[in-house]
Protein backbone atom coordinates (compact mmCIF):
# COMPACT_ATOMS: atom_id res chain seq x y z
CA UNK A 1 0.00 0.00 0.00
CA UNK A 2 3.06 2.75 0.74
CA UNK A 3 7.11 2.14 0.43
CA UNK A 4 8.42 0.41 2.99
CA UNK A 5 10.75 3.28 4.13
CA UNK A 6 7.77 4.96 5.06
CA UNK A 7 7.37 3.13 8.31
CA UNK A 8 10.68 4.41 9.21
CA UNK A 9 9.82 7.98 8.08
CA UNK A 10 6.90 7.55 10.79
CA UNK A 11 9.10 6.60 13.45
CA UNK A 12 12.17 9.07 12.85
CA UNK A 13 9.57 12.11 12.74
CA UNK A 14 7.50 11.05 15.29
CA UNK A 15 10.73 11.12 17.68
CA UNK A 16 12.35 14.03 16.52
CA UNK A 17 8.95 16.01 16.95
CA UNK A 18 8.89 14.61 21.12
CA UNK A 19 12.70 15.51 21.53
CA UNK A 20 11.81 19.23 20.20
CA UNK A 21 8.88 19.26 22.36
CA UNK A 22 10.51 17.53 25.69
CA UNK A 23 13.57 20.87 24.62
CA UNK A 24 10.56 23.50 25.14
CA UNK A 25 8.80 21.72 28.18
CA UNK A 26 9.11 24.43 31.48
CA UNK A 27 10.55 26.99 29.62
CA UNK A 28 7.50 27.53 27.12
CA UNK A 29 4.50 29.41 29.00
CA UNK A 30 3.01 32.17 26.87
CA UNK A 31 -0.32 30.51 24.40
CA UNK A 32 -1.32 32.59 21.89
CA UNK A 33 -4.93 32.11 20.89
CA UNK A 34 -6.19 30.89 17.51
CA UNK A 35 -9.85 30.76 16.56
CA UNK A 36 -10.80 30.72 20.39
CA UNK A 37 -9.67 30.31 24.20
CA UNK A 38 -9.52 26.77 23.84
CA UNK A 39 -6.85 26.79 20.66
CA UNK A 40 -4.05 27.58 21.53
CA UNK A 41 -0.57 27.56 19.86
CA UNK A 42 3.15 27.79 21.66
CA UNK A 43 6.59 28.00 20.39
CA UNK A 44 6.65 24.10 20.87
CA UNK A 45 3.76 23.43 18.60
CA UNK A 46 6.21 25.66 15.87
CA UNK A 47 9.54 23.73 16.68
CA UNK A 48 8.37 20.02 16.79
CA UNK A 49 6.45 20.87 13.54
CA UNK A 50 9.80 22.36 11.98
CA UNK A 51 11.62 19.64 12.80
CA UNK A 52 8.87 17.00 11.29
CA UNK A 53 8.63 19.02 8.28
CA UNK A 54 12.61 18.94 7.41
CA UNK A 55 12.34 15.29 7.67
CA UNK A 56 8.98 14.86 5.44
CA UNK A 57 10.72 17.33 3.13
CA UNK A 58 14.09 15.86 2.65
CA UNK A 59 12.44 11.87 1.78
CA UNK A 60 12.70 11.15 -1.87
CA UNK A 61 8.88 10.86 -1.62
CA UNK A 62 6.63 13.68 -2.42
CA UNK A 63 3.90 13.42 -0.86
CA UNK A 64 1.16 15.61 0.76
CA UNK A 65 1.37 17.13 3.94
CA UNK A 66 -1.54 18.51 6.00
CA UNK A 67 -0.24 20.32 9.98
CA UNK A 68 -2.46 21.68 11.97
CA UNK A 69 -0.18 25.25 12.45
CA UNK A 70 0.83 25.18 8.55
CA UNK A 71 -2.57 23.94 6.83
CA UNK A 72 -2.15 22.40 3.15
CA UNK A 73 1.60 21.59 1.23
CA UNK A 74 -0.18 19.99 -2.04
CA UNK A 75 2.35 17.63 -4.45
CA UNK A 76 -0.40 16.59 -6.45
CA UNK A 77 0.14 13.12 -4.84
CA UNK A 78 -2.22 9.97 -3.52
CA UNK A 79 -0.42 9.95 -0.44
CA UNK A 80 -1.05 12.70 2.58
CA UNK A 81 1.18 12.84 5.93
CA UNK A 82 -1.78 15.06 8.60
CA UNK A 83 0.20 16.12 11.49
CA UNK A 84 -0.65 17.63 14.69
CA UNK A 85 2.99 18.68 15.98
CA UNK A 86 1.92 18.93 19.60
CA UNK A 87 -1.62 17.48 20.64
CA UNK A 88 -2.19 18.65 23.95
CA UNK A 89 -1.31 22.28 23.79
CA UNK A 90 -3.16 23.70 26.56
CA UNK A 91 -2.10 20.79 28.85
CA UNK A 92 1.89 21.53 27.67
CA UNK A 93 1.51 25.22 28.37
CA UNK A 94 0.15 24.30 31.72
CA UNK A 95 3.27 21.78 32.58
CA UNK A 96 0.63 18.78 32.24
CA UNK A 97 2.32 15.64 30.97
CA UNK A 98 -0.88 14.69 29.07
CA UNK A 99 0.65 16.11 25.33
CA UNK A 100 2.12 14.63 22.26
CA UNK A 101 2.87 14.07 18.70
CA UNK A 102 0.42 12.49 16.03
CA UNK A 103 1.08 11.53 12.35
CA UNK A 104 -1.03 9.60 9.83
CA UNK A 105 -0.12 8.48 6.34
CA UNK A 106 -3.15 8.83 4.20
CA UNK A 107 -3.51 6.60 0.92
CA UNK A 108 -6.37 9.03 -0.72
CA UNK A 109 -8.83 9.64 1.98
CA UNK A 110 -7.94 6.41 4.11
CA UNK A 111 -5.29 5.95 6.93
CA UNK A 112 -3.08 3.66 6.49
CA UNK A 113 -0.51 3.93 8.82
CA UNK A 114 0.11 5.94 11.90
CA UNK A 115 1.56 6.45 15.33
CA UNK A 116 1.04 8.66 18.19
CA UNK A 117 4.21 9.61 20.68
CA UNK A 118 4.04 10.15 24.10
CA UNK A 119 7.52 11.89 25.20
CA UNK A 120 7.30 12.27 28.72
CA UNK A 121 6.64 8.63 29.40
CA UNK A 122 8.44 7.51 25.89
CA UNK A 123 5.51 5.45 24.63
CA UNK A 124 5.42 5.07 21.08
CA UNK A 125 2.08 3.91 19.62
CA UNK A 126 2.06 2.48 16.33
CA UNK A 127 -0.67 1.39 14.14
CA UNK A 128 -0.91 0.03 10.23
CA UNK A 129 -3.84 -0.85 7.95
CA UNK A 130 -4.60 -4.48 8.25
CA UNK A 131 -1.52 -5.86 10.51
CA UNK A 132 -2.50 -4.08 13.84
CA UNK A 133 -1.85 -1.78 16.81
CA UNK A 134 1.31 -1.50 18.87
CA UNK A 135 2.63 0.11 21.82
CA UNK A 136 6.65 0.25 21.81
CA UNK A 137 6.39 -2.63 19.88
CA UNK A 138 3.93 -4.81 21.91
CA UNK A 139 0.80 -5.60 20.55
CA UNK A 140 -2.13 -3.44 22.20
CA UNK A 141 -6.22 -4.50 22.24
CA UNK A 142 -9.01 -2.88 23.40
CA UNK A 143 -10.98 -3.95 26.43
CA UNK A 144 -13.64 -7.21 25.76
CA UNK A 145 -15.60 -6.15 28.39
CA UNK A 146 -19.33 -5.30 27.53
CA UNK A 147 -20.28 -3.62 30.94
CA UNK A 148 -20.03 0.11 31.31
CA UNK A 149 -19.70 0.03 35.24
CA UNK A 150 -16.17 -1.92 34.42
CA UNK A 151 -15.20 1.38 32.69
CA UNK A 152 -13.68 4.77 32.94
CA UNK A 153 -14.60 6.86 30.05
CA UNK A 154 -13.31 9.85 28.73
CA UNK A 155 -15.35 12.38 27.84
CA UNK A 156 -13.15 15.85 26.57
CA UNK A 157 -14.88 19.23 25.15
CA UNK A 158 -14.06 22.24 24.55
CA UNK A 159 -15.56 26.29 25.06
CA UNK A 160 -18.04 26.49 22.44
CA UNK A 161 -19.62 29.75 21.45
CA UNK A 162 -22.35 28.07 19.52
CA UNK A 163 -25.83 28.29 20.94
CA UNK A 164 -26.79 24.94 23.14
CA UNK A 165 -23.49 23.12 22.08
CA UNK A 166 -21.96 23.45 25.73
CA UNK A 167 -25.29 22.72 27.52
CA UNK A 168 -25.61 19.46 25.30
CA UNK A 169 -22.23 18.29 26.29
CA UNK A 170 -23.46 18.45 29.92
CA UNK A 171 -26.31 16.45 29.09
CA UNK A 172 -24.45 13.72 27.73
CA UNK A 173 -21.67 14.05 30.98
CA UNK A 174 -24.61 13.96 33.05
CA UNK A 175 -26.27 10.28 31.47
CA UNK A 176 -22.18 8.92 31.19
CA UNK A 177 -21.85 9.40 34.32
CA UNK A 178 -24.83 7.84 36.03
CA UNK A 179 -23.72 4.29 33.84
CA UNK A 180 -19.94 4.19 34.06
CA UNK A 181 -17.58 3.84 36.63
CA UNK A 182 -16.11 7.30 35.98
CA UNK A 183 -15.20 9.80 33.53
CA UNK A 184 -11.69 10.95 33.23
CA UNK A 185 -10.42 13.40 30.45
CA UNK A 186 -6.85 14.91 29.51
CA UNK A 187 -8.62 16.36 26.18
CA UNK A 188 -5.50 15.40 23.94
CA UNK A 189 -4.23 11.98 22.46
CA UNK A 190 -3.76 10.22 25.84
CA UNK A 191 -7.67 9.43 26.17
CA UNK A 192 -6.79 7.60 22.34
CA UNK A 193 -3.83 6.05 23.44
CA UNK A 194 -5.05 4.91 26.87
CA UNK A 195 -8.41 3.21 24.81
CA UNK A 196 -6.33 1.53 22.76
CA UNK A 197 -5.08 -0.10 25.04
CA UNK A 198 -7.53 -0.55 27.21
CA UNK A 199 -6.83 1.24 30.08
CA UNK A 200 -9.60 3.40 29.31
CA UNK A 201 -13.56 2.12 28.21
CA UNK A 202 -14.10 4.54 25.32
CA UNK A 203 -12.71 8.46 24.46
CA UNK A 204 -16.17 10.79 23.17
CA UNK A 205 -15.12 14.63 21.64
CA UNK A 206 -17.44 16.20 19.35
CA UNK A 207 -14.51 19.21 18.95
CA UNK A 208 -11.69 17.84 16.63
CA UNK A 209 -9.86 17.63 13.49
CA UNK A 210 -8.18 15.40 10.81
CA UNK A 211 -5.03 15.45 12.84
CA UNK A 212 -6.25 14.73 15.89
CA UNK A 213 -8.60 11.39 15.07
CA UNK A 214 -6.71 10.23 12.12
CA UNK A 215 -4.49 7.99 14.02
CA UNK A 216 -6.96 6.89 16.74
CA UNK A 217 -9.10 6.24 13.99
CA UNK A 218 -6.99 3.47 12.53
CA UNK A 219 -5.52 2.56 15.93
CA UNK A 220 -8.76 1.66 17.43
CA UNK A 221 -9.81 -0.60 14.53
CA UNK A 222 -6.58 -2.02 14.31
CA UNK A 223 -7.01 -3.01 17.83
CA UNK A 224 -9.64 -4.45 18.03
CA UNK A 225 -12.31 -2.02 18.86
CA UNK A 226 -15.15 0.29 17.01
CA UNK A 227 -15.14 3.95 15.81
CA UNK A 228 -17.85 6.42 14.60
CA UNK A 229 -19.26 9.52 15.00
CA UNK A 230 -21.13 10.97 17.87
CA UNK A 231 -24.21 9.63 16.36
CA UNK A 232 -23.33 6.31 15.23
CA UNK A 233 -21.74 6.99 11.61
CA UNK A 234 -19.55 6.41 9.73
CA UNK A 235 -16.85 8.88 9.87
CA UNK A 236 -15.33 10.18 6.13
CA UNK A 237 -12.47 11.88 6.03
CA UNK A 238 -12.36 15.07 3.41
CA UNK A 239 -8.42 15.88 2.97
CA UNK A 240 -9.92 18.29 0.05
CA UNK A 241 -7.82 22.05 0.33
CA UNK A 242 -11.31 23.30 1.15
CA UNK A 243 -12.36 20.76 3.67
CA UNK A 244 -9.60 19.61 5.34
CA UNK A 245 -10.20 21.69 8.67
CA UNK A 246 -13.41 20.74 9.29
CA UNK A 247 -15.17 19.58 12.60
CA UNK A 248 -15.71 16.00 13.55
CA UNK A 249 -17.10 13.79 16.36
CA UNK A 250 -15.95 10.96 17.41
CA UNK A 251 -16.77 7.79 19.87
CA UNK A 252 -13.74 5.35 19.88
CA UNK A 253 -14.80 2.57 22.39
CA UNK A 254 -14.31 -1.32 22.53
CA UNK A 255 -16.54 -3.48 20.18
CA UNK A 256 -18.94 -4.58 22.86
CA UNK A 257 -19.30 -0.75 24.38
CA UNK A 258 -20.04 0.76 21.05
CA UNK A 259 -23.94 0.49 20.91
CA UNK A 260 -24.52 0.99 24.68
CA UNK A 261 -22.22 4.00 24.85
CA UNK A 262 -24.81 5.18 21.52
CA UNK A 263 -27.94 4.17 23.60
CA UNK A 264 -26.29 6.07 26.72
CA UNK A 265 -26.00 9.47 25.02
CA UNK A 266 -29.10 9.04 23.16
CA UNK A 267 -28.37 11.39 20.80
CA UNK A 268 -30.34 9.96 17.53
Amino acid sequence: MFPDKARDTLLSVLNKGGEALMKHLGLTSEATVKESISSVVTEADLASEKVILEVLQSTAESYNIITEESGYLDSGSEYTWVIDPLDGTSNFAAGLPWFGVIIALFHKDIPVLGGMYLPVDKELYVTEQGKGSWKNGEAIRLTDSGKLEEQLVAYSFDFSDAPGKTESEMEILNSLSKKVRNIRSTNSLVDFCYTADGRLGAALNQTTKIWDIAVPWLMIREAGGKVTDILGEEICFDLSVSAFDQNYTILASGAKLHDTLLKTIELK
